[in-house]
């Protein structure tokens, strides 16, 4: 048995979803299975970020006649670093579901149970911007890619998380994207 948050993200990464919940969602298929806790964004009438607390789902569309289509999501990892919200930050569902959650989640402990379970993670290259401090690595079958803190820098990177932490989760990053990421590195 996997303790607590960790099976979270196992489960995350190996299908590509928060309790099922997938990317390309509704915003109320997505509150069926997080509940109606959430913080609202919306950029004009096109875009729409839903916030709760350790996820965020975002949606997208043409018009405001359009339905909203499911953009990505991503699980802030690094918000568990404030320990004082923790509780608030990881909503009812998820606790429910995996119980207590850890402030900080180790790349290589999370990459060896998923390379146990036959799950592998390839490292693609990182955004310009963000090298050297992040490192992302990619799920091809789930489309989730996890962002590693790759070196310490201020202003970079948190301060509540170290060197080899995960910073966040994120789906979908399609095949087209990871060759894009490659085609600019070289």
């Amino acid at each position: 048995m996997t303790p607590y948050s960790l099976a979270f993200y196992m489960d995350v990464v190996t299908t590509g979803t928060v309790l099922g919940a997938r990317p390309t969602d509704s915003p109320d298929r997505v509150a069926e299975v997080l509940g109606p806790d959430f913080g609202e964004n919306r950029f004009g009438d096109t875009a729409l970020c839903r916030d709760y607390g350790l996820a965020e789902f975002h949606w997208d569309r043409a018009c405001a006649e359009s339905p909203w289509s499911g953009h990505h999501f991503t699980v802030h990892v690094h918000r568990l670093g404030y320990r004082s919200h923790t509780k608030a930050l990881v909503g009812d569902a998820l606790r429910a579901r995996y119980g207590r959650f850890s402030p900080r989640l180790r790349f290589q402990k999370l990459r060896r149970l998923l390379e146990r379970r036959g799950i592998p993670l390839t490292e693609i290259p990182e955004y310009p911007s963000n090298v050297p401090y992040y490192r992302t690595f990619w799920q091809p079958d789930s489309h989730v890619a996890v962002s590693v803190i790759g070196t310490y820098g201020e202003y970079s990177t948190p301060d509540d998380l170290r060197v080899g932490d995960v910073y966040s989760l994120q789906a979908p990053v399609s095949f087209d994207e990871v060759a894009w990421r490659r085609g600019r590195a070289g």
